[in-house]
């Protein structure tokens, strides 16, 4: 569908800041098993902001063919919910008396060394998700949210660039409808 006015769309497995997404999501997932109640209600709302921020990625680059202000509002509600998520760690390392981690930190460098790696995963983590204390694991999780957050950021300016100067559906729609019939008529 390339040669027509929907452009090739989806491809979002090779967005970093997915991939960052689903290692949020598969963190948060594990922190919530060891350091929560089952009972707790943050339990549900913070696996639902991980997956919310993972799946509308997911959901915008889909719709990205037909509807670039689906792709920028999905990304934003992807963003909006690591926010949210972001919140409800500080609040976890607050509560629990701990410290958060500046970013300049030790801690935190080596966090974000970590996120250097090609093709990272939740394995790039899991040894220290799975035996650190809970102020520990919550901290690696503030900073790989901050880092998935910087990826939306430049991806929803990046979003917005493309439609200044590529228009949206309705324009390509018209430009492909105009070049049809300049081919149409008779010379």
């Amino acid at each position: 569908m390339s040669s027509g006015f929907i452009p090739a769309h989806g491809g979002y497995q090779d967005l970093v800041s997915y991939q960052k997404s689903v290692i949020v999501y598969d963190v948060t997932v594990r922190f919530c098993d060891r350091f929560l109640s089952k009972f707790d209600r943050t339990v549900d709302q913070m696996i639902q902001a991980a997956r919310s921020g993972k799946q509308n990625i997911i959901e915008g680059s889909m719709a990205s063919g037909t509807s670039k202000e689906t792709e920028i509002k999905l990304t934003n509600v992807a963003r909006a919910s690591l926010e949210e998520l972001l919140e409800d760690y500080r609040d976890y390392i607050r509560n629990q008396d701990g410290q958060l981690w500046d970013k300049g930190s030790e801690q935190a460098l080596y966090v974000r060394g970590l996120g250097r790696k090609n093709r990272e995963s939740y394995q790039t983590y899991r040894r220290f998700v799975e035996t650190r204390d809970g102020i520990v694991v919550a901290n690696i999780a503030v900073c790989l949210i901050h880092q998935t957050n910087y990826m939306l950021d430049r991806q929803i300016r990046q979003l917005e660039q493309a439609f200044l100067s590529e228009g949206g559906l309705r324009e390509r729609m018209y430009r492909a409808r105009t070049d049809a019939r300049g081919r149409q008529r008779p010379k």
